[in-house]
C-alpha cells in the first residue's frame, strides 16, 4: 500500500503542480488500532512554486481528493501548516510524530520537530482533547450497547489529557504508549487490553453491552480535567520570524 500511496502523491505533485513534503498515516492506524477493515487516513503537507504565493488573490490552501474504499487522502499548504503549527495545533503535532511515514522531503519536518517545544501549549492541546472526549462520549457510549470500536474514540483522547497534566509535553501518537504509561495494572487497563484485541482482530463493530467501568473512569476524567485546565497558565513565545525563515527556506529546497 505504501507504494500505491507514493503513486498518489506523485499523481498530485503533477496535477496541481506542487511539492509534497511530508506524508503521513494519522487515523486509526497510527493510533495502533486498526482493524481488517481500517482505511489509510494520508495527511500530507505540501508547497507551491514560487509565483502563487505573489498574488493578492486568496486561494485555497487545502488539496483534497475523493474518499474510496480504501484512501482518504488530504493535505494542507505549507503556510496554512505553519500557521497552525504556531498555534500548537494538536492534529498537526499528530502528523509530525505519526509512526507512519509515507514519504518526507526537504528539512522542514525535521526544523518543524526542532522547535515544537517552544510553540507547545499544554492548555490549548489540552482542551482539544477534553472536548474531543466529551462530544464523544456524548455521541457513543450513552446507550445501553456500544460499538467496541467507539470505546477507542473517546479513552484515546482522554489519556492524552492525563499525559499533559503528568508531563507537560505532546502526547505520544500510539495508543498502547499512552495506556501502558498512564494506566495502572488493573481491571481498568486489562479490559481496555482485551477490547484492544478485539478491535484489531476484526470485532469493531461489535455491538455489546456497554462497559460500566470504562464509561465510570471516563466521567470521572472528564470532571478531574475540566477543573484542572482551569488552573493552567497559558503563555506562548512568539516564533513566526523563525517560521517566516523556515517557509522560505523550504521554499527554495523545494524549487531550486
Amino acid at each position: 500500500m505504501k507504494e500505491t500511496i507514493i503513486e498518489e502523491i506523485k499523481k498530485i505533485e503533477k496535477q496541481y503542480q506542487v511539492k509534497v513534503c511530508y506524508a503521513v498515516e494519522s487515523g486509526s492506524r497510527a493510533w495502533g488500532f486498526p482493524s481488517k477493515e481500517s482505511d489509510y487516513d494520508v495527511r500530507f503537507i505540501y508547497v507551491h512554486q514560487r509565483d502563487w504565493y505573489l498574488s493578492i488573490e486568496q486561494k485555497k490552501d487545502v488539496i483534497e481528493l475523493p474518499i474510496n474504499n480504501l484512501l482518504d487522502i488530504n493535505g494542507w499548504e505549507l503556510r496554512k501548516a505553519l500557521r497552525l503549527f504556531n498555534k500548537s495545533n494538536p492534529p498537526l503535532m499528530e502528523w509530525l510524530h505519526s509512526g507512519i511515514v509515507y514519504y518526507q522531503a526537504f528539512s522542514l519536518v525535521e526544523k518543524m520537530k526542532s522547535i515544537q517545544d517552544q510553540i507547545f501549549l499544554p492548555g490549548s492541546a489540552l482542551y482539544h482533547y477534553l472536548n474531543m472526549t466529551k462530544r464523544n462520549y456524548r455521541d457513543y457510549l450513552q446507550g445501553d450497547h456500544v460499538k467496541i470500536k467507539k470505546y477507542f474514540y473517546v479513552l484515546r483522547p482522554i489519556l492524552a489529557c492525563n499525559w499533559i497534566e503528568r508531563y507537560n509535553t505532546i502526547p505520544p501518537v500510539k495508543f498502547q504508549e499512552l495506556v501502558e504509561e498512564i494506566l495502572e495494572n488493573g481491571v481498568l487497563k486489562q479490559e481496555i487490553l482485551t477490547l484492544l484485541k478485539r478491535k484489531i482482530n476484526g470485532e469493531e463493530l461489535y455491538l455489546g453491552p456497554k462497559l460500566t467501568i470504562i464509561n465510570d473512569y471516563v466521567e470521572e476524567e472528564i470532571s478531574r480535567m475540566e477543573e484542572y485546565a482551569k488552573t493552567i497558565m497559558i503563555s506562548k513565545t512568539d516564533i513566526t520570524p523563525q517560521l517566516d525563515i523556515l517557509f522560505r527556506t523550504t521554499l527554495d529546497e523545494a524549487w531550486d
